[in-house]
Parts: C-alpha cells; sequence; structure tokens
C-alpha cells in the first residue's frame, strides 16, 4: 500500500511554465534586432544549461540567465533601456499569481484524506515558498519539500526525513526527467501528468509502458482512484 503521495508544484497543481515561455517570447521580440529568432532561443537554453549549477533552478536565476544572452547576442551593446525591460520581465513572473489547474485543490483535499500527501518542488526557495503559501494547500498537505534538485539522492533523503520506503511511495509530476525517472530508479511508483508546454531541460526518455511502477494520467482528479489500487 501506498504510505506517502508526493506532488510536484510547477505545472502540477499550478501553472508555471507557460509564463516563462511567454517571458522567453517577449526576450525574443525585444533582441530580435540583433539575431534571428531560432539562434537566439538556442543561445539563451544553452545559457540556462550552463547556469544551473551556478543559480540553480526559477525566475532568478532565468533572469540573470536573459541578460547574459541579451549581453552575448549583442555583443556588448545591449542597451540599458533593453536590460531594464529583462528586469522587469523576471520581476513580473515572480510577481504572477498563482494559478491552480482545474480541480487542483479538491483533488489535493481528497487524496489528503486518506493518504499523507507532502508537496516536493524545486527552485528558489522563497519563490517556493511564496506559490506554496499564496496557493491555498499549505494546510491541506501534511507537508512540503523544497529542494535544489530531483535526483535519486534528494528523494532518499525526503524519504528518510518522511520516515517511508520507496516502494509505499508515489511521486506525482509533469517532467519524466525530474518526477518520474528517478523515483523508478529508487524502486517508487511514479505517475506522470504532462502539463501542455515543456521545458526544454526537462525533457527525458519515456520509460517502458510495461514499467510496473511507472503510470500516466491525464489529468490529476484521476489520481485518488490510481492511488487507492496501488
Amino acid at each position: 500500500m501506498i504510505d506517502l503521495v508526493g506532488l510536484d508544484g510547477d505545472d502540477t497543481l499550478w501553472h508555471s511554465e507557460e509564463y516563462f515561455a511567454r517571458t522567453g517570447d517577449a526576450l525574443a521580440d525585444l533582441l530580435g534586432h540583433y539575431a534571428e529568432d531560432e539562434r537566439l532561443r538556442a543561445l539563451m537554453l544553452e545559457r540556462e544549461r550552463a547556469n544551473l549549477a551556478l543559480f540553480g533552478y526559477g525566475v532568478k536565476g532565468f533572469t540573470l540567465s536573459m541578460i547574459e544572452t541579451a549581453s552575448e547576442i549583442s555583443e556588448g551593446r545591449v542597451s540599458t533601456a533593453e536590460i531594464q525591460a529583462i528586469i522587469d520581465a523576471g520581476k513580473d513572473l515572480l510577481g504572477h499569481p498563482v494559478d491552480l489547474l482545474d480541480g487542483v485543490a479538491q483533488t489535493v483535499a481528497t487524496l489528503a484524506a486518506t493518504h499523507r500527501v507532502v508537496i516536493i518542488t524545486k527552485g528558489d526557495l522563497f519563490h517556493q515558498e511564496t506559490k506554496v503559501a499564496t496557493s491555498g494547500l499549505a494546510d491541506v498537505v501534511h507537508g512540503v519539500e523544497i529542494v535544489t534538485e530531483k535526483d535519486p539522492a534528494t528523494y532518499r533523503r525526503v524519504l528518510e526525513r518522511q520516515a517511508t520506503s520507496p516502494e509505499r511511495f508515489v511521486m506525482v509530476g509533469n517532467s519524466m526527467r525530474s518526477d518520474v525517472l528517478p523515483v523508478l530508479e529508487l524502486g517508487g511508483h511514479a505517475v506522470h501528468i504532462p502539463y501542455h508546454v515543456t521545458w526544454e531541460l526537462e525533457v527525458a526518455e519515456r520509460p517502458d509502458a510495461r514499467h510496473d511502477r511507472f503510470h500516466e494520467l491525464e489529468r490529476l482528479a484521476d489520481l485518488p482512484d490510481l492511488v487507492s489500487g496501488l
């Protein structure tokens, strides 16, 4: 039986990546006179990938990567007005209201009535704390784990803190790379619920559909029935 249900935050409980994508589109428009769209987006992704080890996940690292991209793509000619526009875009992302996906509040409450439920989300500590607090879910779930990375070692530490074993744990999220593969590696269950936008750095190969601990759903509302049957 499942003892602990882990729920990803961004793009599983509340919308996130679509706002980053819109900001990326705005950056391409802002800097379009320096380079073609494809080259600019490729450079931005390269900078994001390189900066993860320095800045981690989240809006602040994303904003710094945008500024670095602007400086490089313009060969140092980027204007102070353009830099300010990028900073303002980052602030807008940080201040964006938390918008829950359809049915999330009721589904989380249903799960929490029968199982221990913990939000396991990665990113900037302050921003993720703010998202959880304003989501209305903090008083419903049994705990919150904000981590810098989602890999087997991180999940192992989370399970130790939560005093449960991998085989009694199910992780639910939209990312194959972060929410599915490392949990399966540990011996836990993983449920993939795709979001309509996926950050390229979260894309990973899908597990074999015959894997007995890998599950797929189209919506979070179907999760309570799935968990009760595990």
